[in-house]
């Protein structure tokens, strides 16, 4: 009788001691995603930051009076690179998203640069890493929602209080990119 109850509560400790371990790898893991996918989202932006000059440099050619413009790219650019935060990367990297729009607006006033085989290139690669960007973004936000999920639910709350993890903060979209995009013809 007492060697079953030994057996029992031994069989116990190692249960107990199981969950504890798989709910500190299950946390560990989740973090490092997120730290992941946030790496990702900079990796692109960096890549994008990267991208522009050559981008400046096709269009200034064809556009030499539009320095506003070009000006406006390149402070961008330099917002981005010099960010450190993720929330101010992003914000940045919008800003940069915002002022190429205002570039590839100029290519429509110039049939030349449009047919610029550098041009389409460089045209086509941005176009890539936006989407990058935006599927870096839904996956750093998804591991948020996983780590929401774990830490809320039961018994995952009381292991997230236990180990003293904290809250991860979604990336959000400013109230301007909320609008509805008008469009003209």
């Amino acid at each position: 009788m007492v060697s079953v109850l030994v057996w029992v509560i031994l069989g116990l400790a190692v249960l107990l001691a199981v969950i504890f371990i798989y709910y500190y790898n299950r946390f560990i893991v989740l973090e490092n995603r997120i730290k992941n996918s946030s790496a990702q989202i900079d990796v692109q932006l960096k890549r994008r930051a990267d991208l522009v000059p050559n981008l400046v440099e096709s269009v200034k050619g064809f556009a030499k009076h539009e320095k506003a413009i070009m000006t406006e790219v390149t402070n961008a650019r330099v917002a981005l690179v010099r960010s450190t935060n993720l929330k101010d990367k992003v914000k940045a990297g919008d800003r940069l998203q915002d002022a190429l729009k205002s570039i590839f607006a100029i290519a429509e006033n110039y049939p030349n640069l449009r047919s610029n085989e550098n041009f389409l290139q460089l045209q086509q690669e941005l176009s890539s890493i936006e989407d990058k960007v935006a599927y870096s973004r839904q996956y750093y936000n998804d591991s948020i929602l996983e780590l929401e999920n774990i830490s809320q639910s039961f018994p995952g709350v009381f292991f997230f209080k236990l180990y003293g993890r904290k809250k991860q903060e979604y990336l959000k979209i400013t109230e301007a990119e909320r609008k509805n995009v008008k469009v003209e013809f």
